[in-house]
Order: C-alpha cells, then sequence, then structure tokens
C-alpha cells in the first residue's frame, strides 16, 4: 500500500514540474477528415490524433484562414477555414517546428446553385476553377437571397432567357453591388444550356443579371477586345425542360421593355446545394 501511494507521489510531482504533459510529445495524426466542403462556405475538418496542439501549422491552399477551434481537444482538433477552389485539394498538417504529422487529399465539388421558379425547379453547376470572380458574384447575390421574387424578365426564343434584376411590374430591384470585371476569354462559350453574365455595352458592366443560352450563341463568344462576348459560367444540369418552357412563354412590350413575358415567370429562391 505505501509502494502504490509513494508512485502515485511521484507521478503527481513529476506532473506538476511540467513533465508528462501532452506538449511534451510530438503530435501525431491520424486522420483528416472533412465533415463539409463547400466552395464559398465555412468549413469544418477534423483532425484525429494524439498530443494535438492549437500551435500545428495547416498547408492547405483551397482553405483560407485556417484556425483551430477552442473545443478542440489533443485527440480529437476541429480546423475551421474558408473554401476558395474546387478540385481534388491537398492538405498537409505540421507541428510548431514543421514536422509533416499528414498529408492527405481532400475533394471539393464545383458549386450548384438550385433556382426555384413558377415554371419548376433548374439546377446549374458554376465552373469557379475558371471564372471564379463570375461565379463569387454570382453566389454573393444567391446567398444573400437578392433573386428572391425577381423575375425572367426577357425570353427571345431560338435565343436567350435573361433574368435576376427587374420584380413584377419591371420594376429594377435596388440593391446591385459594385459591377464586376468580365471574364469572357477564359475559354467558355454561350452554348445551348450555358450561363452567362448579362451586362451593358461596357465590358466591366455586370451586376445580378444572368441568362440561359437557348442555342449555340457563337455571336455572344469572345472574339478580341473589341469583340469581348460575354461571360459562361455555369452550366444548367437539370431543368434544360423548365427553361424550354420559359422560352415558350408569350412576351409583351412593358414600360418600353421589350419581350417580357405576359405572364410573370418568377423566381422564388435561389440556393447553393453543393
Amino acid at each position: 500500500m505505501f509502494k502504490r501511494l509513494l508512485i502515485t507521489s511521484l507521478v503527481t510531482l513529476f506532473s506538476a514540474c511540467g513533465g508528462g504533459g501532452d506538449n511534451d510529445f510530438q503530435p501525431i495524426v491520424t486522420q483528416i477528415q472533412a465533415q463539409s466542403l463547400r466552395y464559398g462556405q465555412s468549413a469544418t475538418i477534423k483532425v484525429a490524433g494524439n498530443y494535438l496542439r492549437s500551435d500545428m501549422v495547416v498547408d492547405a491552399g483551397f482553405c483560407t484562414n485556417p484556425t483551430f477551434s477552442p473545443i478542440s481537444s489533443p485527440d480529437l482538433a476541429t480546423l475551421n477555414c474558408q473554401v476558395t477552389a474546387t478540385g481534388a485539394l491537398p492538405i498537409t498538417i505540421r507541428s510548431a517546428n514543421g514536422a509533416v504529422l499528414r498529408s492527405e487529399t481532400l475533394t471539393v465539388l464545383p458549386p450548384q446553385v438550385t433556382m426555384l421558379t413558377s415554371k419548376g425547379t433548374i439546377v446549374m453547376e458554376l465552373n469557379a476553377a475558371m471564372v471564379p470572380a463570375t461565379v463569387n458574384n454570382f453566389l454573393d447575390y444567391v446567398r444573400s437571397g437578392f433573386y428572391q421574387s425577381t423575375l425572367f424578365h426577357r425570353v427571345i426564343p431560338g435565343f436567350v432567357i435573361q433574368g435576376g434584376g427587374y420584380t413584377k411590374g419591371m420594376v429594377k430591384k435596388e440593391g446591385q453591388k459594385a459591377p464586376i470585371a468580365l471574364e469572357s476569354n477564359k475559354g467558355l462559350l454561350n452554348t445551348r444550356g450555358t450561363l452567362a453574365m448579362a451586362r451593358t455595352s461596357l465590358p466591366d458592366s455586370a451586376t445580378s443579371e444572368f441568362f440561359i443560352n437557348l442555342v449555340n450563341n457563337s455571336s455572344l463568344n469572345y472574339q478580341d477586345a473589341e469583340s469581348p462576348g460575354y461571360a459562361v459560367f455555369g452550366q444548367v444540369i437539370q431543368g434544360m425542360d423548365v427553361v424550354d418552357a420559359i422560352a415558350a412563354e408569350p412576351t409583351i412590350t412593358v414600360n418600353s421593355a421589350a419581350n417580357v413575358p405576359a405572364t410573370d415567370v418568377t423566381i422564388s429562391l435561389a440556393f447553393q446545394t453543393q
């Protein structure tokens, strides 16, 4: 009994002097697992192992501002960051002294947006890898709820359907952000089913309005600096029948605006689903 008490007392004394704590051991990472990786949004990445500490260094070019949560433990660290890229992306965890603890590859799928309209549902996949500024702009409007109650206000069969800027009665919706730089020279073409940004005659003038190509519109593609075309940034992957139904709507002129559907085609909600 005396021997057991003596050992316990020595262990307690050793710990109190700084020995035996987690900081005395090299961190060991056994697994890196993402709970959610969605482009443009906050991510939660679980790092499992032993002797984990908040001074570990994260190398992940797709993940900005990586920070370990204060609720992390020596066996399970929670890493939070903002996802800014898509594809198969490497992540490396290092110790404070630079030693590699573990490297893995995580996958971020291209962002998708689901748009609920009065004619049905349209799902769009966005090309963040090639036109990030345009995709980020569109997603900002989506996340803010800007497109709710806007119209497909311009419908031209055999050409495009256009929306995202007007409400009932062809009233211009307020709240547009600053115009973005034109990304039309990235090799993406205005083919049937592609999603592109509408703009004025000035190249860098796109804000919230977008259009969906009903046919292959080669005249809208980038030609040169004098004919810069229109920036394609996504593709309809579900609901082209809905797009075609919108294109078939009879149109009228409202407040000098031509090609307005006689019956409102409304966007009730748009949200990121991937």
